[in-house]
Order: C-alpha cells, then structure tokens, then sequence
C-alpha cells in the first residue's frame, strides 16, 4: 500500500489499511552512516530511507546493500596455474 505517515506517496509493504505496522508505527531516521546516499527522503519529520524502514540494522554487520555513496570493492582474483600443466600445454602446439 501506499505510504501515509512519513513517507508519503511512496509503496511500503508495512503500511495497512488501520495504519503504520513497523515496529513503533514509523520508520525510523537514517544514522550517521547513511549521510550522502541517494536514497535519502528528506521531509519536516527527519531524514528517512526510502529503502529500508531500519536503516540503522542494515548497518550492523557491514555496509549497507543499497547505499549508492559507498563504492564497490571489486577484488581481482588470479587462479593459480600448475607449471606443470602449463609446460605440457605449450608443447601440444
């Protein structure tokens, strides 16, 4: 359902139809972390994710899925080669 209580207009999957159904009956604002992200709806009530309605939990056990300020470390991997299969293929051609 669409959202009436913090972040209007937008889906939200907590949302029914007697209300707010997360825990407390809105989200909750961003934490220090999520500062610079795009995904950060800026309203009178506070700054909130438009992703998560806990951004802080999204935090506890590293970076958060979704945040778009944080760049991705993409780790190079070298296979290791046996020389010895290596030799043997060389000589084939």
């Amino acid at each position: 359902m669409i959202c009436e209580t913090i972040k209007s207009g937008l889906e939200c999957s907590f949302m029914t139809k007697r209300g707010c159904t997360y825990n407390g009956g809105r989200c909750h604002t961003i934490v220090e972390l999520c500062e610079g992200c795009g995904k950060i709806l800026e309203n009178t009530f506070g700054k909130f994710c438009t992703v998560y309605p806990n951004p802080a939990s999204k935090w506890n056990f590293g970076k958060c899925p979704t945040a778009t300020h944080l760049k991705r470390e993409v780790a190079e991997t070298t296979q290791k080669i046996n020389p010895l299969k290596a030799s043997k293929r060389s000589t084939k051609h």
